[in-house]
């Protein structure tokens, strides 16, 4: 891939996300332009998309555990309610493939990342380790737990903070208080 077609692909990632985000209709948008002059096939994009939500996804929970280093699942689950909020669209496409699969290389290709979301959720939530077997069904519950906990969390960080994020200061208060 040439620095061109790379710099091309990026903002035509950037355009399906933000058609996602305002439709959040779970479909992929392949009417945005460029999309089939830049990936192959709709699993190509449904990889890329994945490859977005679940980068992103690892990054947020590391700056959850900073922020909240004494309750990792707590900070587990807020990161993942974190990056849902930010990419409504994106989690829309991958719950419907994750549903409702076009094909079976989709279904095997969506299951096979949902476990691997759930096992990094798992781990980094520190109830399981890389090698156990339950890893993913202990990830698959604490998805569940950010899914169903989605609407209180954004209306407690709402009253608590005023609309805005934590700063530095807030992040130290609740380290001490824990």
């Amino acid at each position: 891939m040439t620095w061109t077609s790379f710099h091309r692909r990026g903002e035509v990632l950037r355009d399906v996300i933000a058609a996602a985000d305002q439709r959040r209709d779970g479909t992929l948008p392949l009417d945005i332009d460029g999309v089939w002059a830049t990936f192959d096939d709709e699993l190509e994009l449904l990889g890329a998309l994945q490859l977005k939500w679940h980068t992103r996804l690892a990054g947020r929970i590391d700056r959850e555990q900073m922020n909240q280093p004494m309750d990792l699942r707590a900070a587990v689950v807020r990161a993942w309610q974190r990056n849902a909020e930010d990419l409504p669209g994106i989690r829309a496409i991958l719950d419907e493939h994750r549903a409702h699969p076009r094909d079976e290389a989709t279904a095997e290709i969506m299951t096979r990342s949902a476990a691997k979301e759930h096992m990094l959720l798992a781990v980094m939530a520190g109830l399981a380790s890389v090698q156990d077997e339950r890893a993913a069904a202990v990830g698959a519950r604490i998805e569940e737990e950010a899914r169903t906990t989605m609407a209180s969390y954004a209306f407690d960080d709402v009253v608590r903070l005023g609309h805005r994020r934590p700063t530095w200061v807030d992040r130290l208060k609740a380290a001490l208080a824990a």
